[in-house]
């Protein structure tokens, strides 16, 4: 079984990012749970590695932050949302396909395709 796709750095900040430019204001949790649903893990404690990545955003300019544990989206030039936009595809796609191959672990298929014949 292979990993999910784990998130940090920069990769973290711009899954955050485009996902706050996709569906607007959202907290913390609905951060979490929706990179969750995309196929995506967190390093340590989510909460505090989401507002760690929001915060170094929020000094660029690209999120603000609303109140506790809310953020929306900012302002970004269109070269860069394209960047992002890109890099996070790629990420996307991995994440698929990891899970795609723990999926086909469990389908009780062998190696010869016949199941248990």
């Amino acid at each position: 079984m292979t990993d999910p796709v784990r998130l940090r750095g920069i990769e973290l900040r711009y899954a955050l990012t485009l996902y706050l430019f996709q569906h607007g204001r959202c907290t913390v949790k609905e951060l979490i749970d929706g990179l969750r649903w995309q196929g995506f893990e967190f390093s340590g404690r989510p909460s505090k590695a989401v507002s760690d990545a929001l915060r170094w955003e929020t000094k660029i300019g690209r999120v603000y932050r609303r109140g506790r544990g809310l953020y929306g989206p900012a302002s970004m030039p269109r070269s860069t949302e394209y960047r992002i936009h890109q890099r996070v595809l790629s990420l996307r796609e991995r994440a698929s396909e990891a899970h795609c191959r723990s999926e086909a672990g469990k389908s009780g298929v062998g190696s010869d395709g016949l199941a248990g014949l």
